[in-house]
């Protein structure tokens, strides 16, 4: 059921202390790529006053490709890999002299951290991230996150900054989300043809079930698509996340009825599951019996050597790993405790048999259930029934 009727004041948004804001290229940038000083000065002079309210923001912002285009002679999007780089390391230190300066007006010091889905998939690295941006609030500073689009791959081909300020809300345990567009809100369809309409709350996805998600923008790499995805990741953590454009931010920040509101979940996940789930890529394969599925995503069981059947892929010892059924439906990811090499000879053994033919060593999982997070949602509430 889609809800059209006006939202109510949203006091989780309101009441939230710490909150992470993102921006897109978009709301940032003129059409020509270039930094919109004015669009920034307007945005930071909301964060600030924010701020002097006595809350804690983290900025997520894009950028740093479309503010390179113009310096560079661009007029347009590269689509090779090498000059969007190029783009992203001329216009990176534009867009951050932009803020210290903007920021700088009410005496407020920005601290710049670029991240990469491999700084989100590595444990030491995720660690290190969530410990850096918390010293930097308990400092009094505002972090500057962003994607470091000089060296990442992924993130410029596929990625944009909306999934990371979703992992970013979880690290630094944020209490609210505000995701920053060209568009005012969730639609239907495109907002400009006839017969679009606005969603303004989502409470799961039967409220998703006639809108059509549209593609990226011109200077952008984001869409509908990964903005609704971001509200899930951050949903799922139990933080609330408004969708709308940057001229209702303050409105957004305040709890108003404005843009869409995207109802988190009551539970929070730990850390550990919510990475294991959305910033890592399993490294292979392992295939289950239904019994082992069964056990895996209703009765939140380790995996044992017994209901697996297959291994598909070239991984060792502590990497991520999808789990996936018979029909090869991913259900869940785990941390794997054996070399892909190890787990043929194991293979539909017990432990118990594998501890006294091979050694002790061998009497354990092949994914603990503390390093292993259901992905298969629908089968898993399925099972709560």
């Amino acid at each position: 059921m889609i809800i059209e009727e006006a939202a109510a004041f949203r006091t989780e948004i309101a009441g939230a202390r710490r909150v992470v804001v993102k921006a897109g290229s978009s709301s940032l940038t003129t059409p020509q790529g270039t930094i919109d000083a004015d669009r920034i000065d307007a945005l930071v002079d909301v964060l600030a006053m924010q701020k002097a309210a006595g809350r804690e923001i983290v900025f997520v912002s894009s950028g740093a490709i479309a503010a390179g285009l113009g310096p560079l002679g661009l007029t347009r999007r590269p689509s090779d890999l090498a000059t969007q780089q190029a783009a992203a390391s001329v216009g990176q230190g534009l867009l951050v002299a932009r803020y210290t300066s903007s920021f700088a007006r009410y005496g407020i010091r920005v601290g710049q951290v670029l991240l990469t889905a491999d700084d989100m998939m590595r444990r030491a690295h995720h660690r290190n991230a969530q410990r850096t941006l918390e010293q930097l609030l308990a400092l009094g500073v505002v972090p500057i996150v962003n994607e470091n689009d000089t060296v990442a791959t992924d993130e410029i081909r596929f990625g944009d900054n909306d999934r990371l300020a979703a992992l970013v809300s979880h690290i630094v345990r944020a209490e609210a989300l505000i995701l920053l567009s060209d568009v005012d809100a969730l639609y239907t369809g495109d907002p400009r043809e006839p017969g679009a309409r606005r969603i303004t709350d989502v409470r799961g996805p039967q409220d998703l079930a006639d809108v059509k998600l549209g593609g990226s923008g011109r200077v952008g790499t984001g869409g509908m698509v990964t903005k609704v995805e971001a509200a899930r990741i951050a949903g799922g953590a139990s933080v609330p996340v408004v969708l709308t454009n940057a001229a209702s931010a303050a409105a957004a920040l305040s709890g108003e009825p404005v843009g869409t509101y995207f109802h988190p979940e009551a539970h929070r996940p730990s850390t550990r599951h919510l990475w294991l789930a959305h910033a890592t890529v399993g490294h292979g394969r392992l295939v289950l019996d239904p019994g082992a599925v069964d056990a895996v995503v209703r009765r939140r069981k380790s995996l044992l050597p017994a209901g697996v059947t297959g291994v598909q892929g070239d991984f060792t010892a502590g990497d991520p790993v999808d789990v996936v059924d018979e029909n090869g439906r991913v259900v869940a990811r785990g941390l794997v405790n054996y070399d892909a090499g190890e787990i043929p000879s194991l293979m539909g053994r017990s432990t118990r048999w594998l501890a006294r033919e091979m050694g002790p060593e061998y009497e354990r999982e092949i994914i603990h259930r503390d390093d292993l997070v259901v992905l298969d949602r629908e089968s898993d509430r399925e099972g709560a029934r």
